[in-house]
């Protein structure tokens, strides 16, 4: 791969963002990204030297037109997005807005400066949404049936990709993240959520006490650094206009979860208590996908033990606290 090759990723200063950063630093490549002005830089504060950071909005397609006519990418990753499900529940607008109309403004910068970058779309698993029992493992060929307004916006931005691609013959692949984890993910999110709260209770910065949400429902967990190689290998190996599960093919009860972090815990003697506010006016119950398509069409495998991912994001909050 030649050096010179230059990657815009939108949303770098994202958690998925940083590790895709650090893995295309390490290739050698001209690392480009968007990032708002009210952006958090604590994700990639390591790297910002060899980082070309660029401001711009997703809702303004003026100013992604700005950065893809000064960049000129070999290659975009889009990443950047309203990605919190209890969120899209408060902001349903404004979800949709971010993630369905920011995807069609870049699209649409890329077709005016008349580029042709290859253009990967971070689509979601949440937009297979009601999954029923005889249809798991998820295939990408499953029926979109999505139970939130974050899955529904997915789905828009998944289409609008097939759709430029089959009318101006763009070269685009989306894929499906199944839920990843690891070092840096945000705190409202589950894994990261216990890890959080158990070591504010190893430092004694709350009583020994867990609040969590459904416990009952099954998740599809892989390590962010192996899901960032998938989304590399889906657009360098991949059809373009088509779709890739990126999963670890085993589902995990989320109750079996916090037992790993409460296994991984300086103290042993820890409360649970049901917290209504964690609960969702919709759950899926069940996301368990196949990744067979990905890991023919590309080679890729799940690498990092889950176990190891648990620790390490772990270590990471007992760094960060």
């Amino acid at each position: 791969m030649a050096n010179s090759e230059r990657v815009l990723i939108t949303g770098i200063t994202g958690f998925v963002g940083s590790h895709l950063a650090e893995m295309f630093l390490a290739r050698g490549m001209e690392v480009h990204g968007t990032k708002r002005w009210r952006s958090k830089i604590e994700n990639i504060v390591h790297i910002m030297d060899q980082l070309h950071l660029k401001e711009a909005d997703l809702r303004d397609g003026h100013s992604l037109f700005e950065v893809v006519k000064e960049v000129k990418p070999h290659y975009i990753f889009h990443l950047a997005a309203q990605s919190f499900v209890p969120t899209s529940w408060r902001a349903p607008a404004d979800t949709m807005e971010t993630n369905a109309v920011g995807t069609l403004n870049l699209l649409e910068a890329v077709r005016k400066v008349g580029i042709d970058p290859a253009i990967h779309i971070a689509g979601s698993s949440e937009e297979y949404g009601l999954v029923y029992p005889d249809e798991v493992p998820i295939k990408e060929t499953n029926p979109l049936r999505p139970l939130s307004p974050y899955g529904v916006s997915k789905v828009a931005t998944d289409k609008l990709g097939f759709q430029y691609h089959r009318s101006y013959g763009m070269r685009i692949v989306v894929t499906r993240s199944f839920n990843h984890t690891g070092p840096r993910r945000g705190e409202v999110f589950v894994t990261s959520n216990f890890a959080k709260q158990i070591v504010e209770i190893e430092k004694g910065l709350r009583k020994p006490v867990i609040r969590v949400g459904n416990l009952d429902a099954k998740r599809d967990f892989s390590d962010v650094r192996d899901v960032v190689r998938g989304y590399w290998l889906s657009l360098e190996k991949g059809e373009f206009g088509d779709c890739y599960n990126i999963c670890s093919g085993t589902t995990r009860v989320i109750k079996d979860v916090l037992d790993i972090h409460l296994k991984n815990s300086e103290v042993k003697d820890i409360k649970i208590e049901e917290d209504p506010l964690r609960m969702r006016p919709s759950d899926v119950e069940i996301l368990h996908g196949d990744c067979s398509k990905l890991m023919k069409q590309t080679g890729w495998n799940p690498e990092i033990p889950f176990e190891k991912t648990m620790s390490d994001l772990m270590d990471y909050w007992r760094g960060r606290l």
